[in-house]
């Protein structure tokens, strides 16, 4: 029952190359920096990712696009990485692009071992209809475009059909955690990290404080969701990015 491993390198040490990865956070909260640098420095190759968004340049998932890791990114937004941004439009990586909720809602499917849903979201859009851009060709076509998903209608309302999410293996941090598995999240790093654990065949955790056992109260994610435990050094819990620092005159 005790699910702590002793290193996040210990942690990631069996993840292949090719393989499909859950990443929680949400711009740069919650995000597995600690996991992604052991994964990194392991050098894995050609993985492919499902989160929010992949990190910012010279952080979290922006650290393994760079190092060329990444193959392929299913997320909602490419945000303000330019490095992500220049990669897909000069046709290094495929990037499916997905509605946000969606996103979430595909996660928890794929944990709750749901094989698809309707949702009206993308309804009369090339996410239902197809076309949107997989994978550029370097002359700036598209090389591969997305294919055209089931639409049906309920009580007269059209839905598309989106596909639940499982991968190989899910990276997620977490405020607190115990030896059994069981997750707390702070605020807004509560958005995609218990979904990406779900839909994780083999999830791996950080957590920035590791207790005995969590209150049932206090749980957020239970232990059946998660194989392994890593506990973050006072350093590295305190490492938090901010995104853009704004203040007064």
């Amino acid at each position: 029952m005790d699910k702590v491993v002793a290193s996040a390198a210990e942690a990631v040490a069996d993840i292949p190359g090719g393989s499909s990865l859950a990443v929680g956070g949400f711009g740069l909260s919650g995000v597995p920096n600690a996991l992604i640098e052991a994964l990194h420095e392991a050098g894995v190759k050609g993985l492919s990712v499902v989160s929010n968004n992949c990190g910012v340049d010279g952080s979290g998932l922006g650290v393994l696009l760079a190092a060329d890791q990444i193959v392929r990114v299913t997320g909602s937004y490419i945000g303000e990485n330019k490095t992500f941004a220049r990669k897909y439009l000069g046709g290094e990586i495929e990037v499916e692009l997905t509605p946000q909720g969606t996103l979430a809602e595909r996660l928890r499917a794929g944990g709750c071992g749901i094989p698809a849903f309707y949702t009206p979201a993308g309804v009369g859009t090339a996410v239902a209809e197809g076309g949107m851009p997989w994978r550029y060709a370097a002359d700036g076509s598209v090389a591969l475009a997305s294919p055209a998903k089931e639409v049906r209608e309920f009580d007269g309302v059209e839905y598309v059909l989106e596909r639940g999410i499982t991968t190989d293996f899910a990276l997620v941090r977490a405020q607190r955690g115990d030896r059994f598995g069981n997750l707390e999240f702070a605020k807004a790093s509560r958005n995609f990290n218990p979904l990406a654990a779900m839909a994780g065949r083999i999830t791996i955790a950080e957590v920035e404080e590791l207790v005995d056992s969590l209150d049932p109260q206090e749980v957020h994610l239970p232990g059946v969701f998660v194989q392994r435990v890593v506990a973050l050094t006072a350093e590295q819990a305190a490492a938090k990015g901010i995104e853009k620092r704004t203040v007064r005159a």
